[in-house]
């Protein structure tokens, strides 16, 4: 009887180490994304220049606004005063209406045109952190890396499972490379000229 056990205990260890098709099972792994994120220092430069994009464009279009309120107010004052014909009324109400599709249209395809930006350079930077990953896991040791997130899909995960901190450690460091490469290629170049 107690030999069945042991026996038991065995092969049920073996189904544990196997996975399917015979193949030994790897550790899943999982990486916190928001930490992952809030550290990487791309997403955070990403970030800053989206915002610095963001903000300018408000800008601009407050610029134009207001500059279009003033020539409305402008067009009230002369049409209430009586300084413009008929005719030249309904011009300058034609060109005004005009003027103000004109900075709707901005607005919505500058925003648009960010947006798209913005989708690009977020698929960039997941594509480097898969690219890492897959660089980070060359010798096999895992057979899948998971995100988890507050209020995602994983509900819980024991703390020794996370690699977030060697991922993050990484990855700034291939970015930091990165840049500088690009510091001393632009330096190479406009020492050439």
């Amino acid at each position: 009887m107690i030999l069945f056990a042991a026996a038991t205990l065995v092969a049920c260890n073996q189904e544990v180490k196997e996975g399917t098709g015979g193949q030994s099972s790897g550790r899943i792994v999982y990486v916190n994304t928001d930490t992952l994120l809030n550290n990487y220092d791309l997403y955070k430069e990403v970030v800053k220049e989206f915002q610095n994009r963001q903000f300018a464009l408000e800008n601009e279009l407050q610029k134009k606004s207001e500059s279009f309120q003033n020539e409305v107010a402008l067009f009230q004052r002369r049409i209430q005063a009586g300084g413009m014909t008929q005719q030249q009324a309904e011009t300058t109400q034609q060109q005004l209406q005009k003027k103000e599709q004109d900075i709707l249209m901005y607005r919505d395809n500058a925003a648009q045109g960010l947006a798209t930006d913005q989708a690009q350079r977020t698929d960039e930077i997941l594509t480097k952190i898969q690219d890492y990953l897959e660089k980070y896991n060359a010798d096999d040791r895992y057979d899948m890396v998971i995100g988890y997130s507050k209020g995602g899909g994983v509900l819980y995960a024991k703390s020794n499972l996370e690699i977030t901190q060697e991922v993050l450690k990484g990855l700034n460091e291939e970015y930091a490379d990165s840049k500088d490469g690009d510091d001393t290629a632009e330096a190479d170049s406009t020492s050439a000229e």
